[in-house]
């Protein structure tokens, strides 16, 4: 909300001198965020000036300037920058007359941008000043002319301050208003807010006497809200007044236009003008109506299947049978509480208006902006409440603006129906708001407090019976009650002590494992990405399983992406994506990976279909456990994507291609941050290279798969041939293996290391192999790596030689050669008993 400080300054004693940054400071006080400051930022001297002569001088490039004379101070005297009286001036307009009133920025100005004003040479003669549009004074759009002061109905001696005459001279603070204070979308509120925390008298602009209609039964409305959503009525009160005869061609006055400016809403003509600046002051959305186009009475209810709108916008709705309208005999004039009609919007032809000032429910008028994607300044003031007891004081203001501006006569008698429901009374017993807040507060200062914020104070048996007041619908609760209490006394009155961490707590084991994971990857050179979660179906059939669409995916009902509405089963297309980007930004050399859920939906099984709670109430145990039920199973997956060289080319050394290698290497990684033992199985994947995808086991579990992607699909990414890719479940991972990680014993006494080559058939993985020798070599075994895969001559086509190299050790004493040789072969035998291997010579 933008508050522009002279506007404030009508309803409550601003301090003199107070700075924008003084009623910033003060509003913070009981609560409210500072935002920003708003200013036109002009300095002068800007004058009003007085167009003499000019004479029309075409150019060479088919414009034609005006050599202007203006008279910018009264005659004989000197201007505001020191010069003559009248100026020469070249402008480049052409919409005005001899004789008009123009706004002149003399030498020395300032206009936003910065732009400084100068003496300059242009098109043959010194331009001293120029003559501004409304967008280069800051209070509009416009810019095809310059800005004549006739059309807004102004007229000022030549040499008048201008900066004060249009306003240019004010000031506005923005606040940020949380959902919970929608009171705080007005003046009013601000005022009120203002007055809190600095004991300035408020004045309520609520309370004027001014047009305040005779009767309630003036323009026939009637409400039929037979569908209201969870429970409560789609409107409470519609009041109504009628202006006759106004003259909608009449400008906004600069004072109202530069207000509306400073508050962020754009002039528009003067009949809407005055309903915004109404919505702006009191906080009550204003709508009004070319009485003249209504046919009979005014109606209030949901919409019928199949009815469509045209709203203000021009865009043609389709409308839900939850949408709140506005009806008269022709059918829907208006969404509720968010847009009006285009068949009955005020024009330049509008002689007679019907005001209607309506209390709309605000959860009905929060589904219909968001269904439609229609925010509006209405909509965002009804979502979080409006004050009930206010729509009679609106409409008689917008009626009284309309009486003095627009030289309109307001019917005496208006209209009113329904009544503004009241809030229900609050037991605040004694102590609770110490109690709660931590320090002591006097019964007179929690008293004090809770009248000052508008409340009704009661005694009751125990404490205090306390009605809120109508424009604070936030407060339900005794503890609503209290923190009033602790934000008026004064927030510095609450020690700031900070809390003991208590003993025995800190990450949980899931949590430090990611650390550790995401640590590790990082430090081995990878870079961590955050991937959008929504994926087309295609991108999940891809690398959401081994099995192309064995699992099923989620989809979004109100997804973000039409194209991308369900969930990801795997996070190898979000690294695609972000390395594709990459590339393409000229990072050839890329590792990323990602820690993230997948959604992992069971065959068969339908989620999502649980009613969600309306929202008014808690939800029971049971519709909690329902709705936990309705959701997928959502394991925490770690994913690898490297492209590009792992060693880069440089002075003496070949560059080294990525593959497979190194995704295994992050693997290993993993396995080393986690504690687990990650066996690699010659696997496959439809996503994968056929004899480059390994699988990733703990004991007998799938964990996942590493491996390098066909390169089809690389290509089709735009992503070069080779693609190394891995991807685990992290959860699986953590529930195969111990809570702690064990360090194992550093041996200190000679390693024996022996060679072991073995032929074994082609189809046999070396892995298998790997766990034969390992188990046959008994404890001695320290460590066992494969070095080489040879295929070749000296070796049967069918067939492959296998090398390890082997690292044996005891913990007691030195081995001999022959011990480690005896160990060896015992590993040898055992492979050849499994798989036919045959030792090498």
């Amino acid at each position: 909300m933008r508050v522009p400080l002279s506007w404030l300054a009508e309803y409550v004693d601003l301090a003199p001198g107070s700075t924008t940054e003084d009623v910033h400071a003060a509003l913070v006080q009981v609560g409210l965020e500072e935002e920003d400051v708003h200013t036109f930022d002009v300095t002068g001297p800007v004058v009003v000036g007085e167009v003499l002569e000019f004479v029309e001088e075409p150019q060479k490039n088919g414009k034609v300037i005006r050599w202007c004379q203006v008279r910018v101070a009264p005659e004989g005297q000197l201007a505001a920058d020191g010069g003559p009286d009248v100026h020469g001036i070249v402008c480049g307009a052409g919409n005005f007359f001899v004789g008009d009133k123009v706004v002149v920025t003399l030498p020395g100005a300032v206009l936003p941008g910065p732009f400084p004003i100068t003496p300059r040479k242009t098109y043959g003669h010194v331009s001293d000043g120029m003559i501004a549009s409304t967008r280069e004074l800051g209070l509009g759009d416009e810019h095809d002319g310059i800005l004549r002061l006739s059309t807004l109905g102004v007229d000022a001696e030549p040499g008048t301050d201008a900066i004060a005459l249009l306003g240019l001279d004010d000031a506005a603070v923005e606040i940020n208003v949380t959902p919970d204070r929608g009171y705080a979308f007005s003046i009013r509120g601000v005022a009120r807010e203002y007055s809190h925390a600095t004991g300035a008298k408020f004045d309520d602009p609520a309370l004027r006497d001014a047009l305040r209609p005779t009767g309630t039964n003036g323009f026939p409305v009637a409400l039929a809200d037979e569908a209201p959503i969870h429970g409560k009525p789609g409107v409470r009160v519609f009041a109504t007044r009628i202006v006759r005869n106004v003259d909608a061609a009449r400008p906004t006055p600069p004072w109202m236009v530069s207000r509306l400016k400073l508050a962020g809403i754009r002039s528009i003509s003067l009949l809407v003008d005055i309903t915004n600046y109404v919505m702006l002051e009191l906080g009550q959305p204003i709508h009004g109506y070319d009485l003249d186009t209504l046919t009979d009475g005014i109606t209030v209810r949901r919409a019928q299947p199949g009815e469509k709108l045209t709203t203000l916008d021009a865009q043609a709705r389709t409308l839900s049978p939850e949408d709140l309208l506005i009806t008269d005999g022709s059918g829907p004039i208006g969404l509720a509480g968010v847009m009006g009609g285009a068949t009955t919007e005020m024009g330049e032809n509008t002689r007679n208006v019907l005001i209607e000032a309506a209390n709309f429910d605000p959860v009905s008028i929060a589904r219909t902006a968001r269904r439609h994607k229609l925010p509006s300044e209405a909509s965002k003031r009804f979502e979080r409440g409006v004050d009930p007891a206010i729509a009679v004081a609106a409409a008689s203001r917008v009626a009284e603006l309309m009486v003095e501006l627009a030289g309109g006569e307001a019917d005496e008698t208006g209209s009113l129906v329904g009544e503004p429901t009241t809030a229900e009374p609050i037991l605040l017993p004694n102590g609770y708001v110490s109690g709660l807040i931590g320090i002591e507060y006097t019964a007179e200062e929690i008293r004090g407090s809770l009248v000052e914020i508008g409340a009704t104070v009661d005694d009751a048996d125990g404490g205090l019976r306390v009605i809120a007041p109508s424009w604070r619908p936030d407060i339900t609760d005794k503890s609503d009650l209290a923190e009033e209490v602790a934000r008026i006394v004064g927030y510095d009155r609450i020690p700031s002590v900070l809390p003991v961490a208590p003993p025995g707590r800190g990450l949980t084991r899931s949590q430090r494992v990611r650390r550790t994971v995401a640590d590790t990857l990082a430090a081995a050179g990878s870079t961590e990405i955050v991937a959008f979660p929504f994926l087309p179906a295609s991108e999940n059939d891809k690398f959401g399983s081994p099995t192309a669409g064995s699992v099923p995916a989620i989809k979004v009902a109100n997804a973000l992406d039409a194209s991308a509405p369900y969930l990801r089963t795997s996070l190898i297309p979000g690294l695609i994506s972000a390395a594709k980007r990459n590339l393409s930004r000229g990072l050839t050399d890329v590792s990323l990976f990602e820690l993230g859920l997948v959604f992992t939906p069971e065959n068969g099984k339908r989620y999502g279909q649980a009613e969600l709670p309306s929202g008014v109430a808690r939800p029971t145990d049971e519709q909690l456990a329902e709705l936990n039920a309705g959701i997928p199973p959502q394991p925490r997956h770690v994913g690898v994507l490297i492209v590009g060289n792992a060693v880069a080319k440089q002075p003496g050394i070949a560059s080294v291609p990525s593959g497979i290698t190194d995704a295994l290497a992050a693997v290993s990684q993993i396995g080393l941050a986690t504690g687990a033992q990650i066996d690699v199985i010659q696997g496959s994947h439809h996503s994968m290279h056929p004899g480059r995808t390994a699988e990733l086991r703990v004991g007998d579990r799938v964990v996942g798969y590493a491996g390098e992607l066909l390169p089809q699909l690389a290509l089709d990414s735009d992503l070069p041939r080779v693609v190394a890719v891995a991807e685990l479940d992290l959860d699986a991972i953590l529930e195969a293996t111990d809570a702690a990680i064990t360090a194992g014993v550093i041996g200190t006494l000679p390693a024996a290391t022996q060679d072991l080559s073995l032929v074994v058939p082609r189809s046999v993985p070396a892995g298998d192999v790997l766990a034969t020798v390992r188990e046959g070599s008994g404890e001695l075994l320290e460590d066992i790596r494969l070095v080489d895969d040879y295929r070749g001559k000296g070796v049967a086509d069918d067939a492959k030689s296998l090398t390890f190299a082997l690292r044996f050790r005891a913990a007691d004493r030195t081995l001999t050669a022959a011990e480690a040789s005896e160990a060896k072969l015992a590993g040898s035998a055992l492979a050849t008993e499994r798989f036919g291997a045959v030792l090498r010579e």
